[in-house]
Formats: structure tokens, C-alpha cells, sequence
């Protein structure tokens, strides 16, 4: 049975060519009856799969389904609720608040609500009332150009990993819509200029748009670039959240004119972003990086984003902060559930702190050194819904960014085919046959709407729980179900540091009891007692 359809595939090859011999008119059915009993022969010679040589012709029906194992899985198995990594759920509110369609639903929640982990806000018996929903806060009140930010941004997708009308898209929803636009550590491309929406430009490890020949930092094309007016925030990507410790590689094959020019490489070589930066090597370094970029952009709020990884780390940078008196304007966390559009699978899986951990810690540390009031914390990583920003802002946040959900606003369909060039809705690709399709003023309001919808509903759920302002929610307004007879609210769930509880003493915290006293503001190296371990299993 291994062979039958190769068998009859030559049988019927066999009989197509009687028939042609028999009336040339039926030429045809020979060359068409050709092509299966060719490819089964070559399965059958071929050594490189044995699936195919052991199952000539039939293999090739299970690459079909398994090529569309993914889309049937997503389309007609899975539930409306399954996060993987966004739900059907996720996915419809973004197409109807970007849409401007009716988001409500009839009947009931399709949450488990005695479910571990099932989460809600807890509403007031005095609600309020709020007209507008554009909720701001402003970071760097210090600089010479402080920046009015929107509670909710996008967040950092670089042109060459988005399309050119994705990228105009985004910028003209973001200028419609008063909020920011991170460009990616791809730099400032000419389609992120073309509609004038405020940018924050992210400056990763490669120095893209402000390096010299050799890829080191140059500080006279930084300055050029930065103190144009579009330009509102300068962000050091340290790491993102899918890939943290992780350099990359644009092959030189795919080093367009255009790519060449943004990021300022020679075209025909490969583009090669570091693993880490060249600028400096310590947190205190890290610093001194930041004020300079703060003061060559004319007094524009500068600061940096990371993923968590070792806690030695972020604290020795915490005391570097401390030390020194050089701050930052802010920090964005991403989370380690952030999006990319291409990363290895163990470091998109088990590399990096989850966002709510993360962020915490951030948030903590800084509130226990006396320095949360004067650095603003932003986050990303899976917010799609006005309730992940609530959730968000309640462990410490002050505003969030989306890639992922932007992305859906332009009509993603969450193909995962990012990385292959053949987005089939033109967003992450760079084929002109594909992203000349999207069309740049429909997507560009769909973004738009996806924003003020969004806040909007941020703003019903600040009027139930009695509030005035995002900034007012705390952990104690979000609630969680950690057993099925269990609940916690997230104050009681998790410990917060008191302010200036640092100063003072090292809490009744793990990770600060573990590595805060021996974390160094001169060197992102390991502490003694993990030097130690490392060298018990050395040989």
C-alpha cells in the first residue's frame, strides 16, 4: 500500500500514453498524467527524505496538511480564548475597535471565573464620570523639551521588519491620534517622516542612523538627527523581550538601497546589530550614555529599555542611579512574552523575565531607593485590551506600548509568517507585490480608532472603579484567583517595596535578600557567591 499511488500515478501515465498514440488530441492528458508519476520517481531516487522514498507521492499529502496544520488549528480548534500567542478573542476586539464597530458581546463572559488565574478590577459603588478618555503624563519635566505622552503608544518595530505603507500607516494614525511612534533600532526611515507623527527613536547596539564607518556611536549625526521637531524621545534599546542577549544579522542579499540608507551601512555587506553596545560597559557607563544623548538632542527626555534578565544587573544600574545623581527620564520595560519578527525558538520561549515580574521589580527598586517620582516607567509585552492596561499600570507602570496589537489594527491576521517575507497582508514583508496592497489612509484610521477606542474603554473602566486617572490605579484594584477558592488582590499577592525602604536596610524581599548588596555600579559582572558556583563545576 506504501506504493499504490505511485503504482497508479504510471498506470495511468501508461494509459494517457495509448490514448495519445491512439488520437493525438489527447496529447495532453500524457503530459498531465506525467507530472505525479515524475515526482513519485523521484521520490523513490532521491536520499534525502526516507519518508519520501518509503512513501512515494503519498508523503507529499502530509506536507500539505502539515503546511496548513497552524491556520486549522487557529481557525477550527482552538478556543476564543486560547492566548497562542494572541486569542480569536484578542484578535476580534482589535478588528472592531479599529473598525469602529460594535465591540459589545450578548449573553455572558466566556471566561472561566473560577479558573486560577482569572483576573478583574474591582468597581466602586460611587462611580465617576469622565468626558475625555485622552489620558497624558509627561516625562522629563526636567529636560529643556519635556514630551506630553499618551498612556498608550507603539511600541518598537523597525522598518525593514515592517513594510513601508505599514510604517506610513502606524505614523499617520499616530499624528492623527496625539501618541507616539518608536521607530525600532532600524532608525528614523523616510516613511516614518512622511505624516509627521511624533517618533521616539530607539538606538540599539548597531548605531543605526548615528554610527560611523566602523559602526561606533557618532554623536555629530545623532545630534543631526535628533533635534529634528518629530523627534520627541530618545530610547537605548539595552535588550527587547524576544530576544534579549541576542545580536542579529541582515544578510547583505537583503541590505536594500533604501535599508542602506536609513541605517546608514554600505550596501553589499551584512548589516550586523552587537549583541551588546560599544558605547559603554558598565551601568554607570550606561548613564553617562544617556545624559550625553539627552544633552546632544537639545534637551529631549532620554532613556532606556530593557528585558530583565540578571537581577545583579538592573540593580547595579539602580546603583548607579543612586550614586551618581545621573537619571534617566525613563524606562521602558518589554516583557519576555514580546514580539519579534524573528528570534531563535529557545530564546523566544525561555530567555528573559516575564513582563509582570519585570516590571515589578523596576518599579520596586526604584520606589525603594526614593526615586520612582522623578523616572517615568513604561511597558510592553501582549497589551491588546484597555484591561491589560490597567493591570499593567496597577504594578507600576506609567504608560504602555503595542506592537502586536497595532499590527492587528493594520490587519495582521496572525500568520506567524513574519520572518519568511510572504506576510500575506503586506505588514511585515518587504515584497512591493504584497505591502503596495495595504492601503495607507484606511489603515492609517483603523490605527487611529484602535487608539481612542481603546482608551475610551480605559476610561469606563477608571469611571467604575471610582477613579479620576489611570495613574490612580494600584494593586489593590485588580484581583486575582489563585485557586478556585482562593483570591488575591494584586497588593496582596506580591511585596512592595515602601518608599526609601532601600536606603535604609535590604527588605525581607528573595531576589534583593540574594543579590542587592553585592551588586556593583561599576561592572555588569556576576557577584562573588555567583562566581563561586560557576567555578564548582568548571573542569
Amino acid at each position: 500500500m506504501r506504493y499504490a499511488a505511485y503504482v497508479v500515478s504510471l498506470l495511468l501515465l501508461a494509459a494517457a500514453i495509448a490514448a495519445a498514440a491512439w488520437n493525438r488530441d489527447h496529447a495532453w492528458l500524457a503530459l498531465l498524467a506525467a507530472v505525479p508519476a515524475a515526482v513519485g520517481t523521484i521520490d523513490l531516487l532521491q536520499r534525502r527524505s526516507t519518508l519520501r522514498r518509503n512513501y512515494p507521492l503519498l508523503a507529499h499529502f502530509r506536507y500539505g496538511l502539515e503546511s496548513i496544520g497552524p491556520e486549522m488549528r487557529q481557525y477550527f480548534i482552538e478556543s476564543d480564548t486560547a492566548e497562542v500567542p494572541f486569542s480569536r478573542q484578542q484578535r476580534a476586539l482589535v478588528y472592531q475597535r479599529a473598525k469602529s464597530v460594535n465591540d459589545v458581546r450578548p449573553f455572558g463572559t466566556l471566561q472561566d471565573v473560577y479558573g486560577s488565574d482569572y483576573e478583574w478590577i474591582n468597581h466602586s459603588l460611587a462611580p465617576g464620570e469622565l468626558r475625555s478618555h485622552d489620558f497624558r503624563l509627561t516625562i522629563g519635566a526636567g529636560c529643556a523639551q519635556p514630551y506630553s505622552a499618551s498612556v498608550f503608544n507603539i511600541s518598537a518595530m523597525s522598518f525593514g521588519s515592517l513594510s513601508p505603507n505599514a510604517i506610513r500607516a502606524l505614523n499617520a494614525g499616530a499624528r492623527r491620534g496625539g501618541f507616539y511612534h518608536d521607530t525600532g533600532e532600524g532608525s528614523i526611515s523616510p516613511y516614518h517622516r512622511e505624516h509627521g507623527g511624533d517618533l521616539v527613536w530607539e538606538i540599539g547596539s548597531g548605531y543605526f542612523g548615528c554610527r560611523d564607518a566602523q559602526g561606533r556611536f557618532d554623536p555629530d549625526r545623532f545630534a543631526a538627527a535628533a533635534r529634528d521637531p518629530q523627534v520627541k524621545m530618545v530610547e537605548v534599546k539595552l535588550s527587547q523581550g524576544a530576544k534579549p542577549g541576542h545580536g542579529g544579522v541582515l544578510p547583505a542579499a537583503k541590505v536594500s538601497a533604501e535599508i542602506a540608507a536609513t541605517r546608514g551601512v554600505p550596501m553589499g555587506m551584512d548589516c550586523v546589530s552587537p549583541a551588546r553596545h560599544s558605547a559603554f560597559d558598565s551601568p554607570r557607563g550606561l548613564l553617562e550614555f544617556v545624559a550625553r544623548l539627552r544633552e546632544l538632542s537639545g534637551g529631549k527626555p532620554a532613556g532606556f529599555k530593557l528585558a530583565i534578565g540578571h537581577p545583579w544587573e538592573w540593580f547595579g544600574i539602580a546603583k548607579a542611579m543612586h550614586e551618581t545623581g545621573l537619571l534617566p527620564d525613563f524606562i521602558v520595560v518589554d516583557g519576555a512574552e514580546g514580539g519579534t519578527g524573528a528570534a531563535p525558538a529557545e530564546f523566544i520561549d525561555h530567555v528573559g523575565v516575564p513582563l509582570q515580574e519585570a516590571l515589578m521589580l523596576v518599579h520596586n527598586t526604584l520606589v525603594g531607593l526614593g526615586l520612582r517620582e522623578r523616572v517615568r516607567i513604561g511597558a510592553a509585552g501582549r497589551i491588546v485590551s484597555a484591561f491589560d492596561i490597567a493591570r499593567t499600570l496597577a504594578l507600576g507602570a506609567d504608560w504602555c506600548n503595542a506592537a502586536r496589537g497595532f499590527m492587528f489594527a493594520l490587519g495582521c491576521i496572525q500568520a506567524q509568517s513574519c520572518h519568511t517575507d510572504r506576510c500575506p497582508t503586506g505588514v511585515a514583508t518587504q515584497d512591493p507585490r504584497r505591502w503596495k496592497a495595504l492601503d495607507v489612509p484606511d489603515k492609517a484610521t483603523r490605527v487611529f480608532n484602535f487608539h481612542q477606542n481603546t482608551l475610551k474603554a480605559l476610561r469606563d473602566l477608571i469611571c467604575a472603579a471610582g477613579l479620576e486617572h489611570p495613574c490612580q490605579i494600584g494593586p489593590e484594584h485588580i484581583l486575582r484567583r489563585v485557586s478556585p477558592t482562593e483570591v488575591r488582590s494584586l497588593g496582596a499577592l506580591y511585596r512592595f517595596l515602601a518608599p526609601g525602604e532601600l536606603l535604609g536596610r535590604i527588605p525581607e524581599h528573595a531576589v534583593f535578600q540574594a543579590y542587592w548588596a553585592s551588586a556593583r555600579s561599576d561592572s555588569f559582572g556576576p557577584p562573588a557567591s555567583v562566581t563561586a558556583l560557576r567555578r564548582s563545576k568548571a573542569v
